[in-house]
C-alpha cells in the first residue's frame, strides 16, 4: 500500500462526507495501521480517514487518560474504529480547547456533549460499544465530525475562522 500523507486546510477532502466501510479486511487494517503511524508522526491523539485522503469512515485514537476516563490502569486509550456512530450524548456540555493535525497552529474553545456512547467495528470487524466522557469523548466527537466533512473551525465565527486559516497558511508556507 502507498504511504498516506496528512492533508491540510483548505484541501477539499476535509469537507467531504466519508462513506461506510462494507467489510473490515486486510486493506482496511493496513489503512488503520498507516493512519496510526501518521498520527504518531505528527504527535496527534486522533485521526480520521478524510485527513489522509481516504474517504472511508475510519478513525484512529490514542488519547491520554484524564479524570473522566475509567480505565485508570492504562497510560492512554487506543482505538481503531470502523464506521463509528454516536448513539447517545449527554445533555451536559463541556468546553475544551481543540486543535487539529490538518489545521496546525490553530486552537479554539469548542463546546461538545460531556459524555457519549459510540458504536463501531473494531479492526477484526467485531461490533463494539463504548460509553465515555472527558477528553476521549471530545476526541471521538471531533474525529466523527471529520467523517461528516465538519472541521472544528466550522463551529467558529467567520472572523475567528479566518484568523486561524490565515495563521495556518503562513505556517504552512514556512514549512515548504
Amino acid at each position: 500500500m502507498t504511504k498516506l500523507d496528512l492533508l491540510y486546510i483548505p484541501d477539499s477532502a476535509l469537507h467531504e462526507k466519508a462513506k461506510e466501510v462494507s467489510s473490515v479486511n486486510d486493506e482496511i487494517r493496513d489503512i488503520l495501521d498507516n493512519m496510526m503511524d501518521i498520527m504518531y508522526e505528527h504527535n496527534g491523539i486522533g485521526l480520521a480517514g478524510n485527513q489522509v485522503g481516504v474517504l472511508k469512515r475510519l478513525v484512529v485514537i490514542d488519547c491520554p487518560i484524564d479524570e473522566a476516563d475509567e480505565e485508570e490502569d492504562a497510560e492512554s486509550l487506543k482505538y481503531k474504529m470502523v464506521n463509528p456512530k454516536i448513539t447517545w450524548h449527554s445533555k451536559e456540555k463541556t468546553t475544551r480547547q481543540e486543535g487539529c493535525l490538518s489545521i496546525p497552529t490553530g486552537l479554539a474553545d469548542i463546546e461538545r456533549p460531556t459524555e457519549i456512547s459510540v458504536e463501531y467495528l473494531d479492526e477484526k470487524g467485531k461490533k463494539q460499544t463504548l460509553k465515555t466522557g472527558g477528553l476521549l469523548s471530545a476526541c471521538i466527537q471531533h474525529e466523527i465530525d471529520h467523517l461528516n466533512g465538519i472541521l472544528y473551525t466550522d463551529y467558529l465565527s467567520k472572523l475567528k475562522r479566518d484568523m486561524i486559516y490565515k495563521k495556518v497558511k503562513k505556517y504552512l508556507k514556512g514549512q515548504k
